[in-house]
C-alpha cells in the first residue's frame, strides 16, 4: 500500500522539511574509519562576508551532484565546508559600519578592532551555510572550518616557518598592486580591469645638448615625475645616435640617460617609451636589467610624495591636471589625443590601482613549481576540460614570487619578531617573549598579516588537521576533486598543487573540474553596475532549488560560460511539477498495491508483464547506462538530459497512457505484474533523479510502496547491480512500442496541423509492406485506436494519397507510411493557402540561415551552441519543406 502525495508539489514546504530530516539523521556524516572507498571535496571556502550568488550556486550543485552520486555508490563521502576570513573584505565592512559612528580602527587600536571584527563573524558569518542549505549542500557541517580557527592558524605558521628556513620566503622591495584608500597591497584577483575613455599625451623631452626633443606618449604623465630613464629600440636608425645621451626630464632638469632594449616597439608612437621602474611592472623588469634608479613618487595614501616636489602632497588626479597645464605653459605638451585603454581598480574600493614599490614578504615560486608542472605533465593530476592543463603549465613557465603580505589587521599575522635591541629577526611557530640572539624582551611583531590566499593554499590538508596525522588526513588525503572557477586557476588551484607537494608530498586532489561563469541571458557577466545580477535564494524561493539545480546540471558543458535565464529555470520546474503528478498519478493506481518482502529485489512474474512493461524496462537500462556513463566521465549535461527525457517522454506522457486500460482492467495477474513494475521504475526513477534533484525525489521516495530507509543513502541503479530486473526488458519490445509510439505521434501531429478537434475521431490507413511490421501494428490495435481517438485503423497497401494528410514514420529498420483522409474534415482551398505562406515563409528561413552557415566569419566567431542549432534548424526546416510541398500536390 503506498501514501498518496498531496495535490500539487510545493518545493518551500517540502525542501525545509526534507533538509532538517537528512541532517537530524546525520545522512551527510562521513567516517574518519571505514571499510568503505573514500571520496572527499574540500568546498573552496567562500567569503564569510558574502552572500550565495549565481557563481556559488552553479560551483556548489556540481560539487553536490557528485558527492550524493558518491554517496549513493557506496562510497564514504566526505564535503568538508568552510569559509574565508577574506581579509580586506572583512575588514572593510566592519571599517564601513564604524564610519557611521565617526570611528576608525585606528582610534580603536589593533586589539580592540580585531575584537570587533570577530563579534561581527559570529553574528553574521554563518549567514551562507543557511543559503547553502536553502541549495541542498550535503556536507558534514561538523567538519565546518574558519582560516582563522586556532587549528588553521597553527597550521599557516608551521608552513611560514618551514619556507622561511628553507630560504623560500624572505622579505624585499618590490612592485606590487596597491590600494591607496586601504592602504595596503593587493592581489590580481582583487585588480578589475575596466576600458577607461582617457587620452595618451605626447610629451617632450628636451636633449640635454639643446639639439631638440624626444617625443614620448603616456597615459600617466604624473608618474614622468619618477622616470629615470627614456628608452628606444637599439636598432631604430631614427636614435641610433642618442642612445647613452641624456635628457631633461621636464618640468624638474632632472638628468636621465637614453638606453636601448628591444622591449621597445619602434612601430608603436615616436618609438620612444620613458621608464618609470617604482610605477609600471614593465618598466620594473627594465629597470632592474638596466640597473636604473627606482625613484618612490606616491605615499601610502597613494598622493605624491616629497620626491614630487612642487606636486607634493596632491592626490594622483590633482597632480596630472596641473603637471598638463605646466607642461602646457611650457610648450612641452605636443599634443594631446582620446585614447581607451585598460585601468586597474581596486574592487574593494573602486580606487584606480597603483603599482608601488614598497617592503613586503614573498615566496620565491620558481623551485615550488617545478613538481606542480610534473604532476599536471604525467597525469597525476587531471584538469576537465583539459585545455586547462596548458594554461595552468604556460603560468607556472612564467611564474613571478608570491606577495603574501597585507597591511591590515584581520588576518594571520606574520609571525616574525623585531628584535629592538640588535635588529634581529625571529621567526617562530610560538609567539616569542624574547630575541633568539641577545635574549632581550623589546620586540614588537611584524604588523602586516599574510594575503588571504596563503591559508586558502593549505586549505585541503589544514582543514584536516595537519600538522597532527589525524586519522581524517590519512583517509580523505589527498581529496578527489576539486570544482572551480577558471579565474582562480594561479591563485588557489596552482599553490594549494604546490604546498600540497611541498608538505604532504602528494597532490591535493586528483582531479580539478573547471566550469565557466555564470552570465545573464545576452552572455553579459553578471554585476551591479549593470542591474543583471540574479539572486539565487530568490530563484529557490520562486521556483524551487531542484529546478534551479536541474537548470544548471542541463546546460553543464565543461569549460563553457552558462547563460542564465529564469525563462529556462521555469521550464525546469515545470519539469519538478509532471515529475509529482506522474508520481502521484502512479501512486493513486497503486493503492492496492501490496508490496513484497523482498522489495527492490522483487521480480513480476515474466509470464503476466505486458509489452509496454518490458518497454518501460529496456529504456530504464538505456538511461541508467547512459548515466551511469555520463557521471563517470564528467558529463553532467548528458547524464541530467537524458534522465529529463526518459522521465518526461517515456515514463510519464507514454507508460502512464500505455497501461492505464492494464490498471483499469479485469485481468488481475496482467494489473499485479504492471503495479510491480510501475512501483520498482518509480523506486529507480527516484534514486536515478537524486543527485540532480534530491528534494523532491527523496520526498516521492518516502510515499513509495517499494523503498529502504531513504533515497539519500540508498544504492544508485546501475546495470550491474539491477541485472535480474533489467533482464526483463526486451529488446524487441522496445522496438515494438517505439514504432506504435511514433506512429501515434504522427496521427497526434497530423491532427494538430490541420486543426481537427480532439473530438472528432479519424479513420486511418497505415501504410506497410514488411510482414513484421504489420504484424507489430496489428497486435497494438487497441493501443492505437484508443491513444490515436481513432474510428477505424486500416494496416496495409498506402492506397490512394489524394486529399490525404501523409506523415512517414521511421523506426530503425521499421517503416510506415500514416496516411489520413481530410474530406469532409478540412477546407482544401484555406489548407492549400495556408501551405504556400508556409512555403515561402520557410524558403526565406532556409535562404537566411543557409546565407550564415555559409558565412565564415559567423561560423568561427558565433557561440558553437548557436552555429549548431542553426544547423539543425536548416536541416529541419527543408525535411519540412518537402513535406508540404509534398502535401500541396496532393491537396490541389
Amino acid at each position: 500500500m503506498s501514501e498518496q502525495l498531496s495535490d500539487r508539489y510545493n518545493p518551500t514546504d517540502v525542501e525545509s522539511r526534507t533538509y532538517e530530516w537528512w541532517e537530524k539523521n546525520g545522512y551527510f556524516k562521513a567516517q574518519d574509519q571505514s571499510t568503505k572507498p573514500p571520496f572527499s571535496i574540500i568546498l573552496p571556502p567562500p567569503n564569510v562576508t558574502g552572500f550565495l550568488h549565481m557563481g556559488h550556486a552553479l560551483d556548489h550543485t556540481i560539487q553536490d551532484m557528485m558527492i550524493r552520486w558518491k554517496r549513493m555508490n557506496g562510497y564514504n563521502t566526505m564535503w568538508l565546508p568552510g569559509t574565508d576570513h577574506a581579509g580586506i573584505a572583512t575588514q572593510s565592512v566592519v571599517e564601513r559600519e564604524l564610519k557611521k559612528d565617526g570611528v576608525t580602527r585606528h582610534d580603536l587600536g589593533r586589539e580592540k578592532f580585531v575584537e570587533k571584527v570577530w563579534d561581527w563573524k559570529h553574528q553574521y558569518g554563518n549567514r551562507i551555510y543557511g543559503q547553502m542549505r536553502r541549495l541542498g549542500d550535503s556536507c558534514d557541517w561538523d567538519r565546518a572550518v574558519f582560516t582563522l580557527d586556532e587549528g588553521v592558524s597553527k597550521a599557516v605558521r608551521k608552513v611560514f616557518v618551514s619556507l622561511h628556513k628553507k630560504g623560500l620566503i624572505y622579505r624585499g622591495q618590490r612592485l606590487v598592486n596597491w590600494s591607496g584608500p586601504l592602504e595596503t597591497a593587493i592581489s590580481d584577483l582583487e585588480v578589475e580591469h575596466k576600458q577607461i575613455k582617457g587620452s595618451l599625451y605626447h610629451v617632450k623631452y628636451p636633449l640635454e645638448d639643446g639639439s631638440g626633443f624626444l617625443i614620448v606618449a603616456t597615459t600617466r604623465p604624473e608618474t614622468m615625475l619618477g622616470d629615470s630613464a627614456v628608452c628606444v629600440h637599439p636598432e631604430d636608425e631614427r636614435y641610433k645616435h642618442l642612445i647613452g645621451q641624456n635628457v631633461l626630464l621636464p618640468l624638474t632638469n632632472r638628468k636621465i640617460k637614453i638606453i636601448a632594449d628591444t622591449y621597445v616597439d619602434k612601430e608603436f608612437g615616436s618609438g620612444v617609451v620613458k621608464i618609470t621602474p617604482a610605477h609600471d611592472f614593465n618598466d620594473y623588469k627594465i629597470g632592474k636589467t638596466h640597473n636604473l634608479e627606482f625613484i618612490n613618487i606616491l605615499t601610502k595614501k597613494a598622493e605624491i610624495n616629497e620626491n614630487g616636489g612642487a606636486y607634493a602632497g596632491l592626490k594622483v588626479q590633482e597632480a596630472r591636471k596641473r603637471i598638463l597645464e605646466d607642461l602646457k605653459a611650457q610648450d612641452l605638451l605636443e599634443k594631446e589625443e582620446p585614447h581607451v585603454h585598460s585601468v586597474g581598480h581596486c574592487s574593494r574600493s573602486g580606487a584606480v590601482v597603483e603599482p608601488f614599490l614598497s617592503e613586503q614578504w614573498f615566496v620565491k615560486m620558481e623551485a615550488l613549481a617545478v613538481p606542480a608542472k610534473r604532476v599536471a605533465e604525467n597525469g597525476t593530476i587531471r584538469f576537465e576540460p583539459e585545455s586547462w592543463t596548458k594554461v595552468y603549465l604556460h603560468w607556472l613557465n612564467n611564474i613571478e614570487d608570491w606577495c603574501i603580505s597585507r597591511q591590515l589587521w584581520w588576518g594571520h599575522r606574520i609571525p616574525v619578531w623585531y628584535c629592538e635591541d640588535c635588529n634581529h629577526q625571529t621567526v617562530a611557530e610560538a609567539d616569542v617573549t624574547a630575541c633568539e640572539k641577545c635574549g632581550s624582551t623589546k620586540l614588537h611583531q611584524d604588523d602586516d598579516v599574510l594575503d588571504t590566499w596563503f591559508s586558502s593554499a593549505l586549505w585541503p590538508f589544514s582543514t584536516m588537521g595537519w600538522p597532527n596525522e589525524s586519522e581524517t588526513l590519512k583517509t580523505f588525503y589527498p581529496t578527489s576533486y576539486l570544482v572551480t572557477g577558471h579565474d582562480i586557476i594561479f591563485f588557489w588551484v596552482a599553490r594549494m598543487i604546490m604546498m600540497g607537494l611541498e608538505f604532504q608530498r602528494d597532490v591535493p586532489f586528483r582531479t580539478v573540474y573547471i566550469h565557466g561563469l555564470v552570465r545573464d541571458s545576452q552572455g553579459r557577466k553578471m554585476s551591479k553596475s549593470l542591474g543583471n545580477s540574479i539572486d539565487p535564494v530568490e530563484m529557490i524561493e520562486k521556483h524551487g532549488a531542484d529546478a534551479l539545480r536541474f537548470t544548471f546540471a542541463a546546460h553543464l558543458y565543461s569549460g563553457k560560460d552558462f547563460k542564465f535565464s529564469e525563462q529556462r529555470l521555469e521550464g525546469y520546474r515545470n519539469f519538478m511539477n509532471k515529475v509529482w503528478n506522474a508520481a502521484r498519478f502512479a501512486l493513486s493506481n497503486l493503492s492496492d498495491f501490496k508490496a513484497p518482502a523482498e522489495g527492490v529485489k522483487a521480480l513480476p512474474n515474466k509470464a503476466h508483464i505486458s509489452v509496454f512493461d518490458q518497454w518501460i524496462i529496456s529504456k530504464l537500462e538505456e538511461v541508467t547506462k547512459t548515466v551511469e556513463e555520463a557521471m563517470e566521465q564528467d558529463r553532467f549535461s548528458d547524464a541530467s538530459t537524458a534522465l529529463y527525457q526518459f522521465i518526461w517522454n517515456q515514463f510519464c506522457d507514454w507508460y502512464i497512457e500505455f497501461t492505464k486500460p492494464i490498471l483499469n482492467g479485469n485481468n488481475a495477474e496482467e494489473k499485479a505484474a504492471t503495479q510491480l513494475v510501475i512501483a520498482q521504475v518509480l523506486n529507480r526513477i527516484m534514486r536515478l533523479l537524486h543527485p540532480f534533484a534530491p528534494f523532491i525525489s527523496e520526498e516521492i521516495y518516502q510515499k513509495l510502496p517499494i523503498k529502504g530507509a531513504a533515497c539519500i543513502v540508498d544504492q544508485y541503479p546501475n546495470t550491474r547491480n539491477d541485472k535480474e530486473f533489467l533482464s526483463l526488458g526486451s529488446a524487441q519490445a522496445a522496438l515494438e512500442i517505439d514504432i506504435v509510439k511514433e506512429v501515434i505521434t504522427a496521427i497526434r501531429n497530423i491532427r494538430g496541423e490541420n486543426r481537427i478537434s480532439p473530438a472528432v475521431k479519424l479513420n486511418v490507413r497505415l501504410g506497410v509492406t514488411n510482414d513484421q511490421t504489420q504484424k507489430i501494428l496489428g497486435n497494438n490495435r487497441t493501443a492505437l485506436m484508443t491513444m490515436g481517438r481513432l474510428e477505424n485503423m486500416e494496416i496495409g497497401p498506402e492506397g490512394d494519397m489524394m486529399k490525404c494528410a501523409v506523415a512517414p514514420v521511421v523506426v530503425k529498420d521499421a517503416s510506415v507510411k500514416v496516411i489520413i483522409p481530410l474530406e469532409g474534415l478540412v477546407d482544401f482551398d484555406e489548407e492549400v493557402k495556408r501551405i504556400n505562406k508556409s512555403i515561402e515563409k520557410l524558403t526565406r528561413d532556409i535562404g537566411m540561415l543557409s546565407g550564415k552557415l555559409s558565412n565564415e566569419k559567423f561560423v568561427a566567431n558565433a557561440d558553437e551552441e548557436v552555429v549548431a542549432a542553426d544547423r539543425v534548424l536548416l536541416a529541419q526546416s527543408k525535411v519540412q519543406l518537402d513535406s508540404l510541398r509534398d502535401a500541396l500536390t496532393r491537396f490541389q
